[in-house]
């Protein structure tokens, strides 16, 4: 008995997951992995990490956001532009400025020498930026289908600015060529291996920062801003701050990704940053399950390990194979396979419990169930609570 009240405990469930976690990303997949794959499995760690943003803006916020491109690759330029700047040696120009431009370093290229500038510029200019651009666009009662076509053509108009920089930002070809990373040789594989481990433990701490976020109030204003957004504004909250906060978070864990993106594959391009990995993105959270912590993670590293996998065997028919997965799991499990997993253990678990009398209306056992429906009241009694 004692066993399960522990169990119950949230805490308890999240420290045994952790401990899975810290299992499979330590110890499993280092011992498993070539140093070739495991670069592979780095690089979906740092898609994941868009994921998770995602999963909580469009999970628990309800904000369809096509265009997380523009975060990820605003991190990622960041990142490359202190990296060459560092490859430059003091007073130095990237060697693609002396290629196509005059040679000279702009102005706004010099901060970026400095290492500590640089790591806050990746996470405090996307956060401005987010901040400025979901609180103008959800003070004005922008949502849905309106919110996801501007929030991709924000990432289309990223790409086309990149594309025309080639003096500054390296055109099409993009930023790459990195020989350091914070004083470490990127041709060391035991360096690449710090690199994953870093990736991991990024990932994971994202991850308990949004299930400490959706346990907290501000999750259930989140949630509740979502289904009944008429509702909270009456009861004295502002939903456009509440959205603005979940799109400044998510925008800030695309901007990390971006950023460890770019030593682990050692590029950044605006086909990195476009409209096609903003919906990629988007693609993963949609197939794990999209209101679930851990779906968006598995959806995401799995479909970029089907990708790479795919794409190897089968690279003409890869494309029509991830479209029509994506239409299959939104048209018969809108809530992603998480959702086919959910009614398996649903299902296992009525077959092990012996038939009882049904509960009568009001009871104790049908209130969750109203609560985990979304129902406006419920939600409405635990905000005021």
């Amino acid at each position: 008995m004692s066993w399960q009240r522990f169990w119950s405990h949230p805490y308890a469930r999240l420290a045994a997951g952790l401990v899975v976690a810290a299992l499979l990303l330590f110890v499993v997949a280092p011992l498993a992995l070539s140093d070739f794959r495991l670069v592979l499995l780095a690089r979906y760690l740092c898609v994941a990490m868009v994921a998770v943003g995602i999963g909580l803006a469009w999970g628990q916020g309800g904000m369809l956001v096509m265009g997380q491109g523009v975060f990820f690759g605003l991190g990622g330029y960041l990142m490359a532009m202190h990296l060459k700047l560092a490859d430059a040696g003091p007073g130095g120009v990237p060697d693609f400025m002396l290629l196509y431009g005059t040679g000279e370093l702009p102005l706004w290229w010099e901060p970026f020498r400095s290492p500590a500038l640089t790591l806050a510029a990746i996470i405090v200019l996307p956060a401005l930026l987010a901040a400025v651009i979901g609180y103008l666009v959800f003070r004005r009662a922008v949502r849905g289908a309106y919110f996801a076509i501007l929030s991709q053509a924000l990432a289309a108009a990223f790409a086309i600015l990149l594309i025309g920089q080639q003096q500054t930002t390296g055109g099409t070809n993009g930023l790459n060529g990195f020989v350091g990373f914070f004083g470490f040789d990127l041709n060391d594989p035991v360096n690449k291996r710090m690199l994953y481990q870093i990736c991991a433990v990024v990932l994971l701490v994202m991850v308990v920062i949004v299930w400490q976020l959706r346990r907290s109030r501000f999750g259930e204003l989140l949630v509740a801003v979502r289904d009944q957004e008429n509702r909270v504004c009456f009861l004295g909250y502002n939903p456009a701050l509440v959205k603005t906060v979940a799109f400044v978070i998510a925008a800030v864990f695309a901007a990390i990704g971006g950023a460890l993106f770019v030593p682990v594959v050692g590029i950044i391009s605006p086909s990195d940053v476009g409209v096609v990995p903003s919906i990629l993105f988007l693609a993963g959270v949609a197939i794990g399950g999209r209101a679930t912590l851990l779906g968006p993670v598995l959806g995401s590293i799995g479909v970029s390990w089907a990708g790479t996998a795919l794409s190897e065997s089968l690279p003409g028919a890869w494309t029509y194979l991830q479209g029509a997965l994506f239409i299959l799991v939104l048209g018969f499990l809108p809530g992603g396979l998480a959702q086919l997993l959910g009614s398996v253990r649903r299902l296992i678990g009525r077959r092990a419990q012996p038939a009882a009398d049904p509960p009568a209306t009001g009871s104790a056992v049908g209130v969750p169930e109203r609560a985990e429906r979304g129902d406006p009241e419920r939600t409405e009694e635990r905000i005021k609570a």
